[in-house]
């Protein structure tokens, strides 16, 4: 039950493949470590493209069932196994957002804080939500193509083969984002916003 869409070689060495096995044989232990593997990896992408931690740990959640389900069928061969896991949270996420019918917007707090160094810990959280707005604007391959990278942690082989595209494709989606990241983010909008 490989997924299709990866090119050849990139299963030189598949380092989940016996965790696999003995997940898919019912093997507490095996699936007590491959949660801890991969739960908080899974959860951070989530969170990122969903902006909800509730919501992104019911995906997590859901991609886990499906583990379990493919487990003992998943044949070795071009895919890796976090490929497709990554592959299987980034279309989850997709599918919620496409259901949202409202738009959120993460609110910085309007309340001073007590401690010592407030006012940094409140520019810092308008900076990141600044950015975690700014990626949330990008289009959805573009989003999903820096957050793999950027975020995940994945190589661009990796990122190609979630996203489905060729790696030429994928560094053309990374330059675009950078750039819109860029010009979103510059100090120029920045001056503009508080205006």
């Amino acid at each position: 039950m490989a997924w299709r869409g990866e090119r050849p070689g990139l299963d030189d060495h598949d380092p989940d493949i016996a965790m696999l096995a003995r997940v898919g044989r019912g093997d507490a232990a095996a699936i007590r470590m491959l949660v801890a593997a991969k739960l908080p990896r899974i959860v951070g992408l989530a969170t990122r493209l969903l902006r909800d931690p509730a919501a992104a740990e019911d995906v997590a959640q859901e991609a886990f069932v499906r583990v379990w389900r493919i487990a003992a069928k998943w044949q070795p061969g071009t895919a890796r196994f976090d490929t497709w896991l990554h592959t299987v949270v980034l279309n989850l996420c997709r599918d919620r957002l496409r259901r949202r019918r409202e738009v959120s917007d993460d609110v910085v707090p309007e309340t001073a804080d007590p401690a010592p160094d407030a006012e940094a810990g409140l520019i810092a959280a308008e900076r990141d939500h600044r950015v975690v707005t700014a990626i949330g604007g990008l289009p959805e391959r573009q989003r999903d193509a820096i957050l793999l990278v950027h975020y995940q942690d994945l190589s661009g082989a990796e990122a190609a083969a979630v996203l489905d595209v060729s790696i030429e494709a994928l560094e053309s989606l990374l330059a675009r984002g950078r750039r819109t990241l860029r010009a979103r983010l510059s100090p120029s909008q920045e001056d503009e916003a508080h205006d």
